[in-house]
């Protein structure tokens, strides 16, 4: 069995976006855990004065976080609404590394 994966997500807002994303993220956050494969899902506000967003969620496995990004809440409150107020987006999948 593959270990949890945990995904940073790091948004930078389009001006003046700050506030609408962080009302996306709070809709979408109690929808993401009541997800099976969802394990945590922590949302951070930069307190850099340029606005930034960091995600970190922890998945069962791949297939958990394939299920999440194929959900009602993640198509309709991330790709419809909260992309399209991004400038940037950067997202990494990661997986503890065991010696």
């Amino acid at each position: 069995m593959s270990s949890p994966i945990t995904v940073i997500a790091r948004w930078r807002p389009v001006d003046g976006a700050l506030e609408q994303l962080m009302a996306i993220l709070a809709e979408l956050q109690p929808q993401s855990l009541a997800e099976p494969g969802c394990m945590a899902y922590e949302i951070y506000q930069g307190t850099d004065p340029a606005p930034s967003i960091l995600l970190v969620e922890r998945y069962r496995d791949q297939a958990a976080i394939d299920a999440h990004r194929q959900s009602v809440h993640y198509q309709s409150l991330v790709v419809e609404r909260a992309l399209p107020l991004l400038a940037e987006r950067r997202v990494d999948l990661l997986q503890a590394y065991s010696v």
